[in-house]
């Protein structure tokens, strides 16, 4: 050994152990991160490499029963960012700032937080945020979504509801079936490159969204319209808080239109009252007055405690039920018949007819008709009503339920209630839903109609139409009769209860009817609530406007069913000097023959069709089918024609044909 050695043997000694040392500290973190830690450090590797990006599903559509769009869903963008993760926040601020108009400082101030998520922008156009959308800017998410929009405003949007700023549909129909219209979000994993961009791979996790399901609505987007017009034009000139109203097809349930108003615009609700938002026909009950007495009236028909012709002492319109004062609003009356109470809508008459039938068949017949419980249809937010039971009334009470007091309803269950009389004794559950498909148009779910049960016989509901048609034809209810056409219907004037007693200044002015009287297609609920006198009457107010919305839609809707005459109409009134008469009124707007004015062979004869309630473009199309050349004159519902229908012509005849 030298002395050299010898010299550096410690340093040695130490270099040697100091190696030693190191390589089983170097093997014992290998083996630290390798196997003890091996599934944390793959994790933050696979964090680094790769991406997950969800992927969002497209939120299902809303659509009339003509496929109609009451909803669409529209491209929007959101950015949130990470602040923990970005390293210049004063660059990236001014990089916003440009694409989106805010300023530097409130990006910088938004940045400025301890949180690792802030959202820096929500819902704003492609347009807005430019290339900006292509960036890959480390710690800024950019999400691609749609935003929820409706392209008729107002229309409708009680019932459609609206969603958040989420896309979670939070009101109507959006809220109720959320469950189909939302979808389900899917995903995608992407790798980094050698260049820093995020790549698809195949062996990469992917899972693909699955979109929304499309909801076909049984309302009709035309009569809409008409309703909620309507409805508006009548509460702004009875000066009325609001008006409600339902338009339904009695045999299958199906909801046409359905809308209160003042309304609300739901693309921005939140600029509006909440108390706005509610669909008051499901949602808000009232005491329904004389539209009840339909109850009491097919009871006693059908228990057989009565017939139509049957004569009732009615007082001369004063009487005193159990020290209570009744009034008829037609005084003077000393006897009326079971039809005529109906007809004048006697308090005196319907309160001596509930008598004679008792307070369980009363009761009996106000349940079976649905009151007192849910329509059961899909939408929430609908309402009991109220119906006492039997064992909680007074001595007065059976009088005055079978007057309409007493007992609160919702305007759907007088419409269902009607519908049951319309179609023969069955009472029908109430159907917004037509159908639901999915985003390849496949039906996966059709809403049928639905019988609750039968209530009465159909000569029963056909002796209670025959009344309700003797209301429109000479009744309460005259202003809401269209000449030609036989519309049933009935009145109600309810007094409101305040505080416990019956005002006489507050009203709820309502009518319902249908048509025609016989295999009715159409029935009406309007409501008006607190109109100024005289249009408190259900006739003067509800009535017109009923009036008013059943003539639009016969002008618009061809598949209603055609005009039945009644006895008033004289086929002789369609004389030239009648038809003189109106041409010299009405200006001349429609001369020309248009493809009808067709040379044709003298010696060919044929029928002239129906022409008197339809339309111009259906009196048009009946026209030329029948080979018949037409000349028109005004706009409107035809009133008159000069041929007589069903009579047999020569096809070079003209018919002059006079609108409303």
């Amino acid at each position: 050994m030298t002395k050299s050695y010898k010299k550096f043997q410690n340093r040695i000694r130490f270099l040697v152990v100091c190696s030693f040392i190191s390589y089983f500290v170097l093997i014992a973190r290998t083996f630290e991160i390798q196997i003890l830690d091996g599934s944390k450090y793959q994790k933050e590797i696979i964090t680094q490499a790769q991406r997950t990006q969800k992927l969002f599903a497209d939120r299902g559509n809303i659509f009339d029963r003509n496929d109609n769009p009451l909803s669409r869903n529209i491209i929007k963008y959101s950015i949130s960012a990470n602040p923990n993760k970005i390293l210049d926040k004063k660059e990236i601020s001014k990089i916003l700032s440009n694409y989106t108009g805010s300023t530097q400082k409130y990006y910088i101030e938004k940045l400025n937080t301890s949180s690792n998520f802030v959202y820096l922008e929500r819902n704003i156009s492609s347009a807005k945020i430019g290339k900006l959308k292509f960036s890959n800017i480390e710690g800024l998410n950019i999400h691609r979504k749609y935003k929820r929009v409706y392209p008729h405003g107002e229309i409708a949007a009680q019932l459609i509801g609206y969603t958040n700023v989420d896309d979670i549909g939070i009101s109507g129909i959006e809220k109720d079936l959320e469950p189909y219209l939302a979808g389900k979000n899917g995903f995608i994993t992407k790798s980094k490159g050698w260049s820093g961009k995020l790549q698809k791979k195949n062996n990469l996790p992917f899972n693909p969204p699955v979109d929304g399901k499309d909801i076909k609505l049984t309302i009709d987007l035309q009569f809409q319209v008409i309703l909620q017009n309507e409805l508006e034009k009548r509460q702004n000139e009875t000066k009325a808080i609001s008006a409600s109203g339902i338009i339904m097809n009695p045999q299958d349930g199906s909801i046409l239109a359905i809308a209160s108003t003042p309304g609300f615009n739901n693309n921005e609700f939140s600029k509006y009252d909440t108390k706005y938002h509610k669909c008051k026909p499901l949602t808000d009950q009232f005491e329904p007055g004389s539209t009840f007495k339909v109850i009491a009236a097919v009871a006693a028909l059908h228990e057989k405690e009565s017939f139509p012709d049957e004569e009732f002492d009615c007082e001369y319109g004063k009487y005193e039920y159990y020290n209570f004062p009744i009034e008829d609003f037609e005084k003077g009356n000393s006897h009326l018949t079971f039809s005529q109470i109906i007809e004048k809508s006697s308090n005196i008459g319907i309160i001596k007819l509930a008598e004679r039938i008792g307070s369980k068949n009363l009761f009996n017949y106000a349940r079976k008709f649905g009151f007192g419980s849910k329509t059961q249809t899909a939408i929430r937010g609908e309402v009991n009503g109220k119906l006492k039971n039997i064992d909680s009334w007074s001595k007065i009470s059976l009088g005055y339920i079978a007057m309409g007091h007493e007992v609160a309803v919702t305007a759907l269950q007088i419409a269902t209630a009607y519908s049951a009389i319309a179609n023969g004794g069955y009472l029908v559950q109430p159907r917004f839903i037509e159908s639901i498909r999915n985003a390849s148009n496949d039906i996966s779910s059709i809403s049928k109609p639905k019988i609750i049960r039968k209530i009465a016989s159909e000569k029963t509901m056909l002796q209670m139409r025959d009344m309700l048609r003797r209301v429109v034809l000479n009744g309460t209810g005259t202003a809401a009769g269209i000449e030609g056409w036989e519309i049933s219907g009935k009145t109600g004037t309810a007094q409101k209860n305040i505080d416990g007693k019956y005002s006489d200044e507050k009203f709820i002015s309502n009518f319902v009817g249908f048509f025609p009287k016989n295999g009715a297609k159409i029935i009406a609920v309007i409501i008006l609530d607190e109109p100024e006198k005289p249009n408190h009457y259900g006739g003067q107010g509800a009535g017109i406007a009923f009036n008013r919305i059943i003539k639009q839609l016969i002008n618009i809707d061809d598949s209603l069913e055609p005009p039945t005459i009644n006895n008033k109409i004289d086929y002789s009134e369609t004389s030239s000097y009648k038809i003189k008469q109106i041409v010299e009124k009405k200006e001349r707007i429609v001369t020309p023959l248009l493809s009808n004015n067709i040379s044709q062979n003298n010696k060919i004869k044929t029928h002239v069709p129906q022409l008197i309630g339809y339309s111009l473009r259906k009196a048009m199309s009946l026209l030329k089918k029948s080979g018949i050349q037409g000349d028109y004159i005004g706009s409107g519902a035809v009133i008159s024609q000069s041929l007589k229908p069903g009579s047999i012509i020569k096809n070079n005849e003209t018919c002059l044909v006079v609108l409303e």
